[in-house]
């Protein structure tokens, strides 16, 4: 009777101890649910953690099951009672180390998030660069556009300009045939002047011939012979200044042709040669060096053509421009040559 006391009061106080650990353990794993449940608000990404936790609950409630049978089978038999505590004992340690290790996995989730949340802020910066240069190139379109709206503005004006100067050359071309003409009229008179007077002189000399003779055969006409001396050396200064003021007359024809064929040659480089566009040149026309920031495009003011500083760094007065303007080498060359000529 006495070992049966002993027994039940430690079975009672054994049973007391379970009862207390079962109270810790039914605590521990409603703090467990909740660390549980705030984790799967905040991490919905991390699901095999959840089935991790999900199959130690399994373990748990199984361990929970068998603890209850042993519970059943203390009262039958008290060694296997001691036994089995034992056994829950060192349970009741793995599942003490199981709540230390879902901690410890809680804060490494924390950590993850935190990590993440740093990435997005990362990415989120990036985002706001890549809108503030689109924006930049956005800005620098528009710009561009203006730009090549103006050039195109310009373009239309040269246009308007260089015909209104053919007009203007057209006109002047006019006039010229106009003097011309009239200068031809002039001398046909002039030459037909020239032939009577000729003829005059010609008459004048048979006259002089006869007069001769009619002095052999008449002393009484000197008087009459010495006025038509005096008349005859009236007529040929006449035709020494008629001849001078041809000769003149000639002269200025000649300048005019001259200036009628410059402007001839300025009005065929108005029409012949084009004003090349920016885009169509790639390289300079007489070196072939292609175009970059530091070699930069220049027109012929002339020709019309593109090239680079070298090889149109020659200046030169031309007829359709008033001041000294930018000409290629050739056309410089060319110029010189026609210049030269001309002064000859």
């Amino acid at each position: 009777m006495h070992i049966q006391k002993k027994s039940e009061r430690h079975l009672e106080v054994n049973m007391q101890d379970t009862k207390v650990e079962l109270e810790t353990y039914k605590q521990t794993r409603q703090g467990l649910d909740e660390m549980y449940n705030e984790t799967w608000k905040q991490l919905n990404v991390e699901k095999q953690v959840r089935m991790e936790l999900e199959k130690e609950l399994d373990l748990q409630l199984g361990m929970k099951t068998e603890m209850e049978m042993a519970m059943k089978l203390l009262e039958k038999d008290i060694h296997e009672k001691q036994d089995t505590l034992v056994v829950l004992r060192k349970q009741l340690d793995d599942v003490k180390s199981i709540n230390l290790q879902m901690c410890e996995k809680v804060k490494e989730a924390e950590m993850a998030l935190q990590n993440k949340s740093e990435q997005l802020c990362l990415l989120q910066a990036k985002m706001d660069l890549v809108d503030s240069t689109t924006r930049a190139m956005e800005e620098r379109l528009q710009d561009l556009e203006k730009s090549k709206q103006i050039s195109e503005e310009n373009c239309i004006k040269m246009k308007t300009n260089l015909e209104v100067k053919t007009e203007n050359l057209k006109q002047q071309l006019q006039k010229l045939d106009s003097q011309r003409s009239h200068l031809e009229h002039s001398l046909q008179s002039e030459k037909e002047q020239q032939r009577t007077i000729q003829e005059e002189l010609f008459k004048e000399k048979e006259k002089n011939i006869s007069l001769q003779n009619d002095l052999l055969k008449y002393s009484e006409l000197k008087k009459d012979f010495d006025k038509l001396l005096l008349e005859k050396t009236q007529l040929q200064k006449r035709c020494v200044e008629q001849e001078q003021a041809l000769q003149e007359m000639g002269f200025h024809l000649s300048q005019s042709k001259l200036k009628m064929e410059d402007i001839k040659e300025v009005n065929k480089a108005l029409k012949g040669h084009a004003w090349l566009k920016d885009d169509e040149a790639t390289g300079c026309k007489q070196c072939n060096k292609e175009f970059s920031i530091s070699r930069r495009k220049h027109h012929c003011r002339n020709c019309g053509d593109i090239f680079c500083n070298t090889c149109s760094s020659n200046e030169l007065s031309l007829p359709s421009y008033p001041k000294p303007v930018r000409v290629c080498d050739t056309c410089h060359n060319l110029l010189l040559q026609r210049c030269s000529s001309n002064c000859s």
